[in-house]
């Protein structure tokens, strides 16, 4: 189970890795035109915040374990990611945006599994 969540953990990582530096690196506009329209209903700030999170959600999975240094924030992180996915989860659900409902319930539950394990029976 330990590699089962290792994997997990990866595959979250490099997710949340991608998402937030796009959010980070492109402007509002670009991502708003990219499919992302969400964005049109925050502020560019609060895509960029939304961006750092997201970056140090995927940083929290991996380094902490990784390197031995706090390993607890790795459940953490984890934890994050599904309030993270419930928020995004409540803003399709507004927007009448069924699809990308689908992508924040498995990120979530994926990332529930991990802060469960992490936190529980296969904690590090």
């Amino acid at each position: 189970m330990n590699i089962v969540l290792w994997v997990i953990a990866g595959l979250l990582a490099l997710m949340f890795l991608l998402a937030g530096v796009m959010k980070l690196a492109r402007p509002k506009q670009d991502l708003a035109a990219s499919g992302m329209t969400w964005t049109e209903d925050f502020s560019a700030r609060n895509v960029k915040i939304i961006g750092v999170l997201e970056v140090l959600a995927s940083a929290g999975l991996i380094l902490p374990p990784a390197t031995r240094i706090a390993p607890v924030l790795a459940p953490l992180a984890a934890a994050g990611i599904v309030l993270l996915m419930c928020g995004a989860a409540v803003v399709h659900l507004r927007r009448k945006e069924r699809q990308q409902i689908i992508v924040n319930v498995v990120a979530g539950v994926l990332a529930a599994v991990v802060a469960w394990g992490r936190f529980g029976p296969y904690a590090f």
